[in-house]
């Protein structure tokens, strides 16, 4: 690839448009060693998202300077390192699986609830309202191999946690996740580790590395090795 081709910011991050095929930006990542996580783009539109998610590409948000104003940017990120769970690798204490007969999973209910939740949980630091939209509106497109997903984790029919993702191909990346009691949210990943598993995904997208993750049964993953088995499964 030309890298003229490739429109960098002043603060040195790639800048993607509309006009921009995401796979060739991926190439470009992977042929230049770019060291930033993260890249930036402006348009927040449902079509040029779900080519940047269809390419493994983790959607977040936030305020970055523009001349003399302040304004919130879509920023298509990639960790250096990736966390992935294989399902094989699935690692269950012996203290959770006595929780595990209380809760039933559920896929894709009360996707709208969970994000919202997410929020309540978290804030949105990085789940603004504009990407919030942009998910909803990528998710209403109903595309067959790349949307947006949730997974919602109930006790006596009442919603007790809950996650939300994006599904691409045999993939599911995970976006962020709450849980309202103890041993809920380590239930559920469980559970929906377990799912993925019987709807033959060929692993779990967990993103940044972190240590519950891990002791989950995650590898780590570079940005390399990541996609070539991402674009094996997509």
């Amino acid at each position: 690839m030309d890298i003229s081709e490739i429109t960098y910011t002043p603060s040195g991050h790639i800048f993607i448009t509309p006009q921009d095929n995401p796979r060739r930006i991926i190439d470009h990542i992977l042929e230049t060693g770019y060291e930033k996580e993260e890249c930036l783009a402006l348009e927040f539109d449902p079509a040029f998202a779900l080519g940047l998610m269809a390419e493994g590409f983790l959607l977040m948000s936030g305020p970055v300077g523009m001349d003399t104003s302040v304004i919130t940017a879509l920023v298509p990120k990639h960790h250096v390192l990736r966390s992935v769970l294989f399902f094989e690798d699935l690692h269950q204490s012996r203290s959770i699986k006595r929780f595990l007969p209380r809760y039933v999973l559920r896929a894709d209910a009360d996707f709208d609830l969970i994000i919202d939740k997410c929020i309540a949980v978290h804030g949105d630091g990085w789940l603004t309202e504009p990407l919030v939209n942009l998910i909803r509106a990528v998710r209403a497109r109903h595309d067959p191999r790349t949307r947006p997903f949730s997974f919602g984790l109930y006790r006596e029919g009442k919603l007790r946690a809950g996650e939300f993702g994006v599904i691409s191909g045999r993939v599911y990346t995970s976006y962020s996740g709450y849980y309202e009691e103890s041993s809920a949210g380590t239930v559920q990943m469980i559970l929906l580790s377990r799912w993925l598993k019987a709807h033959d995904f060929a692993f779990w997208d967990l993103g940044m590395p972190l240590d519950y993750k891990a002791k989950l049964g995650a590898r780590l993953l570079n940005t390399a090795d990541f996609m070539r088995i991402f674009r094996e499964a997509r």
